[in-house]
Protein backbone atom coordinates (compact mmCIF):
# COMPACT_ATOMS: atom_id res chain seq x y z
CA UNK A 1 0.00 0.00 0.00
CA UNK A 2 1.02 3.09 -0.86
CA UNK A 3 1.85 6.18 2.00
CA UNK A 4 -0.27 8.51 2.82
CA UNK A 5 -1.45 11.67 1.24
CA UNK A 6 -3.84 14.10 1.84
CA UNK A 7 -3.84 14.31 5.13
CA UNK A 8 -5.86 16.86 7.15
CA UNK A 9 -4.79 20.13 7.83
CA UNK A 10 -4.88 21.41 11.26
CA UNK A 11 -7.57 22.98 12.23
CA UNK A 12 -9.78 21.47 9.41
CA UNK A 13 -13.61 20.85 11.04
CA UNK A 14 -14.72 17.93 12.07
CA UNK A 15 -17.59 15.98 9.74
CA UNK A 16 -20.89 16.43 10.26
CA UNK A 17 -20.31 19.79 12.39
CA UNK A 18 -22.87 22.83 11.53
CA UNK A 19 -23.22 23.67 7.54
CA UNK A 20 -21.05 20.53 6.24
CA UNK A 21 -22.58 17.24 4.84
CA UNK A 22 -22.17 13.86 7.13
CA UNK A 23 -19.03 11.92 5.78
CA UNK A 24 -19.33 9.30 3.65
CA UNK A 25 -19.49 5.91 5.84
CA UNK A 26 -17.30 3.07 4.09
CA UNK A 27 -17.23 -0.50 5.11
CA UNK A 28 -14.18 -2.36 3.79
CA UNK A 29 -14.18 -6.13 2.84
CA UNK A 30 -10.90 -7.63 2.30
CA UNK A 31 -9.64 -10.96 3.47
CA UNK A 32 -5.92 -9.26 3.76
CA UNK A 33 -5.66 -7.49 7.16
CA UNK A 34 -2.90 -5.44 6.34
CA UNK A 35 -4.94 -4.44 3.30
CA UNK A 36 -7.94 -3.42 5.50
CA UNK A 37 -5.68 -1.64 7.96
CA UNK A 38 -3.74 0.28 5.08
CA UNK A 39 -7.41 1.29 3.47
CA UNK A 40 -8.47 2.10 6.91
CA UNK A 41 -5.38 4.59 7.65
CA UNK A 42 -5.73 6.32 4.16
CA UNK A 43 -9.74 6.74 4.18
CA UNK A 44 -9.24 7.86 8.11
CA UNK A 45 -7.09 10.46 7.08
CA UNK A 46 -10.27 12.23 4.97
CA UNK A 47 -12.19 14.79 7.01
CA UNK A 48 -15.51 13.60 5.42
CA UNK A 49 -14.73 9.89 5.13
CA UNK A 50 -15.33 7.51 8.10
CA UNK A 51 -14.79 3.93 8.11
CA UNK A 52 -17.26 2.24 9.78
CA UNK A 53 -16.41 -1.54 9.94
CA UNK A 54 -14.68 -4.04 8.58
CA UNK A 55 -15.23 -7.84 7.07
CA UNK A 56 -12.83 -10.22 6.06
CA UNK A 57 -15.11 -12.32 3.87
CA UNK A 58 -18.09 -12.02 1.20
CA UNK A 59 -20.20 -13.88 3.97
CA UNK A 60 -20.01 -11.29 6.66
CA UNK A 61 -20.70 -8.69 4.16
CA UNK A 62 -24.37 -8.60 4.81
CA UNK A 63 -24.50 -8.53 8.50
CA UNK A 64 -22.02 -6.04 8.13
CA UNK A 65 -24.04 -3.38 5.99
CA UNK A 66 -27.09 -4.05 8.33
CA UNK A 67 -25.03 -3.28 10.86
CA UNK A 68 -22.96 -0.27 9.87
CA UNK A 69 -25.18 0.79 7.10
CA UNK A 70 -22.04 2.12 4.94
CA UNK A 71 -22.46 4.34 2.11
CA UNK A 72 -19.73 2.75 0.41
CA UNK A 73 -18.58 -1.18 -0.06
CA UNK A 74 -14.50 -1.08 -0.82
CA UNK A 75 -14.81 -5.13 -1.90
CA UNK A 76 -12.20 -7.75 -2.42
CA UNK A 77 -12.92 -9.75 -5.66
CA UNK A 78 -10.89 -12.85 -3.79
CA UNK A 79 -12.01 -14.38 -0.77
CA UNK A 80 -11.45 -17.78 0.19
CA UNK A 81 -15.29 -18.35 1.38
CA UNK A 82 -17.84 -15.93 -0.54
CA UNK A 83 -16.10 -14.19 -3.53
CA UNK A 84 -16.19 -10.39 -3.91
CA UNK A 85 -18.41 -11.29 -6.85
CA UNK A 86 -21.11 -13.31 -4.96
CA UNK A 87 -21.19 -10.90 -2.32
CA UNK A 88 -21.55 -7.69 -4.64
CA UNK A 89 -24.89 -9.66 -6.13
CA UNK A 90 -26.00 -10.04 -3.33
CA UNK A 91 -25.78 -6.23 -2.08
CA UNK A 92 -27.02 -4.79 -4.93
CA UNK A 93 -30.08 -6.86 -4.79
CA UNK A 94 -31.01 -5.11 -1.40
CA UNK A 95 -32.94 -2.35 -1.64
CA UNK A 96 -31.26 0.74 -0.54
CA UNK A 97 -27.70 -1.07 -1.40
CA UNK A 98 -25.03 0.87 -0.88
CA UNK A 99 -22.45 1.50 -3.73
CA UNK A 100 -19.60 -0.81 -4.24
CA UNK A 101 -15.97 -0.53 -5.61
CA UNK A 102 -14.35 -3.57 -5.60
CA UNK A 103 -10.64 -4.06 -5.11
CA UNK A 104 -7.85 -5.95 -7.05
CA UNK A 105 -4.95 -6.85 -7.97
CA UNK A 106 -5.27 -6.98 -11.64
CA UNK A 107 -6.39 -4.28 -14.00
CA UNK A 108 -7.91 -6.69 -16.69
CA UNK A 109 -9.36 -9.27 -14.55
CA UNK A 110 -12.80 -11.12 -15.68
CA UNK A 111 -14.11 -11.01 -12.62
CA UNK A 112 -14.08 -7.16 -12.07
CA UNK A 113 -16.26 -6.74 -15.31
CA UNK A 114 -18.48 -9.88 -13.95
CA UNK A 115 -18.61 -7.25 -10.46
CA UNK A 116 -19.32 -4.42 -12.68
CA UNK A 117 -22.04 -6.21 -14.58
CA UNK A 118 -23.47 -7.24 -11.10
CA UNK A 119 -24.10 -3.54 -10.03
CA UNK A 120 -20.26 -2.29 -8.48
CA UNK A 121 -20.30 1.26 -9.45
CA UNK A 122 -16.04 0.78 -10.57
CA UNK A 123 -12.90 -0.61 -9.32
CA UNK A 124 -9.58 0.37 -7.74
CA UNK A 125 -6.58 -1.25 -8.06
CA UNK A 126 -4.93 -2.40 -4.50
CA UNK A 127 -1.62 -0.17 -5.07
CA UNK A 128 -4.21 2.73 -6.49
CA UNK A 129 -2.46 6.72 -4.28
CA UNK A 130 -3.87 7.34 -1.78
CA UNK A 131 -5.42 10.37 -2.82
CA UNK A 132 -6.97 8.75 -5.75
CA UNK A 133 -8.50 5.83 -2.74
CA UNK A 134 -10.52 9.21 -1.28
CA UNK A 135 -11.46 10.84 -4.25
CA UNK A 136 -13.12 6.94 -5.69
CA UNK A 137 -15.50 7.22 -2.37
CA UNK A 138 -16.01 10.79 -2.55
CA UNK A 139 -16.98 10.10 -6.63
CA UNK A 140 -18.85 7.21 -5.98
CA UNK A 141 -21.10 7.99 -2.96
CA UNK A 142 -22.01 11.11 -4.92
CA UNK A 143 -23.14 9.15 -7.60
CA UNK A 144 -20.52 9.25 -10.00
CA UNK A 145 -18.48 6.24 -11.56
CA UNK A 146 -15.13 4.95 -11.25
CA UNK A 147 -14.03 4.02 -14.17
CA UNK A 148 -11.79 5.61 -17.09
CA UNK A 149 -12.02 5.32 -20.63
CA UNK A 150 -8.91 3.11 -20.76
CA UNK A 151 -9.59 0.62 -18.26
CA UNK A 152 -13.53 0.48 -19.70
CA UNK A 153 -11.51 -0.77 -23.03
CA UNK A 154 -8.76 -2.86 -21.44
CA UNK A 155 -11.67 -5.06 -19.45
CA UNK A 156 -13.67 -5.45 -22.90
CA UNK A 157 -10.60 -6.84 -24.18
CA UNK A 158 -10.07 -9.08 -21.82
CA UNK A 159 -13.20 -11.18 -22.04
CA UNK A 160 -14.78 -12.38 -25.08
CA UNK A 161 -16.35 -9.90 -27.70
CA UNK A 162 -20.49 -10.38 -27.36
CA UNK A 163 -22.11 -12.82 -29.95
CA UNK A 164 -24.24 -11.14 -32.44
CA UNK A 165 -27.39 -12.18 -30.85
CA UNK A 166 -26.08 -10.68 -27.37
CA UNK A 167 -25.04 -7.47 -29.53
CA UNK A 168 -28.37 -7.35 -31.00
CA UNK A 169 -29.97 -7.58 -27.63
CA UNK A 170 -28.28 -4.84 -26.41
CA UNK A 171 -28.66 -2.17 -29.50
CA UNK A 172 -32.33 -3.21 -29.37
CA UNK A 173 -32.01 -1.88 -25.62
CA UNK A 174 -30.61 1.23 -26.54
CA UNK A 175 -33.00 1.43 -29.77
CA UNK A 176 -35.72 2.83 -26.86
CA UNK A 177 -33.66 5.72 -25.96
CA UNK A 178 -34.43 9.17 -27.16
CA UNK A 179 -31.81 10.50 -29.34
CA UNK A 180 -30.53 12.95 -26.49
CA UNK A 181 -30.34 9.79 -23.81
CA UNK A 182 -28.42 7.82 -26.46
CA UNK A 183 -25.80 10.95 -26.56
CA UNK A 184 -25.04 11.05 -22.22
CA UNK A 185 -25.62 6.87 -22.58
CA UNK A 186 -22.34 7.37 -24.93
CA UNK A 187 -20.28 9.49 -22.80
CA UNK A 188 -20.87 7.57 -19.90
CA UNK A 189 -19.78 4.78 -21.66
CA UNK A 190 -16.44 6.92 -22.33
CA UNK A 191 -16.46 7.61 -18.70
CA UNK A 192 -16.99 11.35 -18.66
CA UNK A 193 -18.19 12.44 -15.38
CA UNK A 194 -21.71 14.14 -15.38
CA UNK A 195 -20.03 17.79 -15.57
CA UNK A 196 -18.10 16.19 -18.47
CA UNK A 197 -20.96 15.59 -20.57
CA UNK A 198 -22.57 18.25 -19.83
CA UNK A 199 -19.73 20.84 -21.29
CA UNK A 200 -20.16 18.43 -24.21
CA UNK A 201 -23.58 18.53 -24.85
CA UNK A 202 -23.96 22.01 -23.71
CA UNK A 203 -26.31 20.82 -20.88
CA UNK A 204 -26.58 21.84 -17.07
CA UNK A 205 -25.45 19.40 -14.69
CA UNK A 206 -29.13 19.20 -13.14
CA UNK A 207 -30.29 17.69 -17.06
CA UNK A 208 -27.09 15.40 -17.36
CA UNK A 209 -28.38 14.17 -13.88
CA UNK A 210 -31.97 13.66 -14.93
CA UNK A 211 -30.99 11.84 -17.99
CA UNK A 212 -28.92 9.27 -16.05
CA UNK A 213 -32.09 8.58 -14.33
CA UNK A 214 -34.15 7.79 -16.92
CA UNK A 215 -31.75 5.85 -18.31
CA UNK A 216 -31.74 3.63 -15.81
CA UNK A 217 -35.61 3.67 -15.49
CA UNK A 218 -35.67 2.70 -18.91
CA UNK A 219 -32.56 0.04 -19.10
CA UNK A 220 -33.24 -1.31 -15.79
CA UNK A 221 -30.20 -0.84 -14.58
CA UNK A 222 -28.48 -0.36 -10.96
CA UNK A 223 -26.19 2.22 -12.14
CA UNK A 224 -23.79 4.05 -14.56
CA UNK A 225 -21.53 1.30 -14.79
CA UNK A 226 -24.14 -0.57 -16.56
CA UNK A 227 -25.24 1.75 -18.82
CA UNK A 228 -21.68 2.12 -20.10
CA UNK A 229 -21.20 -1.87 -20.46
CA UNK A 230 -24.22 -1.86 -22.20
CA UNK A 231 -22.99 0.42 -24.50
CA UNK A 232 -20.07 -1.67 -25.49
CA UNK A 233 -22.05 -4.86 -25.52
CA UNK A 234 -23.98 -3.00 -28.19
CA UNK A 235 -20.68 -1.97 -30.40
CA UNK A 236 -21.28 1.62 -30.18
CA UNK A 237 -17.74 2.70 -28.89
Amino acid sequence: MAAMADVTEPGTPEPGAAGLPDPVRVLIVDDDALVRAGLSMILSAAPDITVVGEAADGAEVPGAVSQHRPRVVLMDIRMPRVDGLTATETLRARPDAPEVIVLTTFDADEFVLRALRAGASGFLLKDTPPAEIQRAVRRVAAGEAMLSPTVTRRLIAHVAAPAPPSRTRAADRLDQLSEREREVALGLAQGRSNAEIATDLHMSIATVKAHVSRLLIKLELNNRVQVAILVHDAGLV
